[in-house]
């Protein structure tokens, strides 16, 4: 009889400026996140990435360790509602890249960036992660372009990349923006990147023509509050140093 279940080891955790599921794009390489992985014993030593800087991408394997649902064969889920969808029509789940499944496995396409390896440990960076942090991590390999990309692939529901909104700073906050770097300590490529991701729409469908609904999205530090204020435009009105 086959096992109904395996068990696979943690390899590194991310590190990223993501601290919670709102707020991160649903897929990767949609905003350009900078991100490492961490890795632990016994696989953070150099000769087990000989060679990997001669790709520019790479394929993460990981969990989506903060699922709220227990997804186990007692409880298992046949369907889902895809944001592509607007979260109201259901699609199978094994046709859908929902982070409720069975095995709670993700899968991402990452660009390489370097690696560190200091007293601290070693750490691989990378760059267009759509994960948040403490993500544990199974595997990683490299990403074969011969192989790995269909020119003529078909995507169903998700064929077109989704759209972006306009994003506009809030002019006192902007005003501001230096006082507040040197509080949270965040930078210019900080700002652009919270300006990505707010572009990126994380509410939910079905709220996504609410005006005037404060919404708050968390990266490194920092509660960002933000809100639609005309069709197809978000406002980023605040930005709050968590204690």
């Amino acid at each position: 009889m086959l096992p109904q279940q395996i068990t696979l080891p943690i390899i590194g955790i991310v590190n990223s400026p993501l601290k919670q599921k709102f707020g991160t794009p649903r897929q990767p390489n949609l905003v350009d996140i900078n991100a490492t992985i961490s890795m632990l014993p016994p696989y953070n030593v150099l000769s087990a990435f000989e060679g990997i800087a001669q790709f520019s991408h790479l394929w993460i394997i990981w969990q989506f360790h903060q699922n709220r649902i227990n997804t186990n064969q007692s409880n298992f889920q046949t369907t889902v509602r895809p944001p592509r969808l607007g979260g109201n029509q259901k699609i199978g789940v094994f046709a859908s890249r929902s982070m409720y499944r069975p095995a709670n496995i993700g899968l991402s396409v990452v660009k390489f960036s370097h690696i560190e390896n200091t007293e601290a440990g070693l750490r691989l960076h990378i760059i267009g992660a759509d994960m948040i942090d403490g993500t544990p991590v199974i595997d990683i390999k490299p990403y074969l372009p011969y192989s790995d990309s269909i020119d003529d692939a078909i995507a169903g529901y998700a064929s077109q990349k989704p759209v972006i909104k306009s994003v506009h700073w809030h002019p006192d906050l902007l005003q501001d923006l230096s006082n507040i770097a040197v509080k949270t300590q965040l930078n210019q490529t900080d700002w652009q990147t919270i300006e990505q991701l707010i572009a990126q729409d994380p509410r939910p469908a079905y709220r996504q023509q609410a005006l005037n609904t404060p919404f708050v999205m968390r990266y490194q530090n920092v509660d960002v509050h933000f809100s639609q204020i005309a069709e197809s435009v978000l406002q980023i009105q605040a930005i709050e140093l968590l204690n």
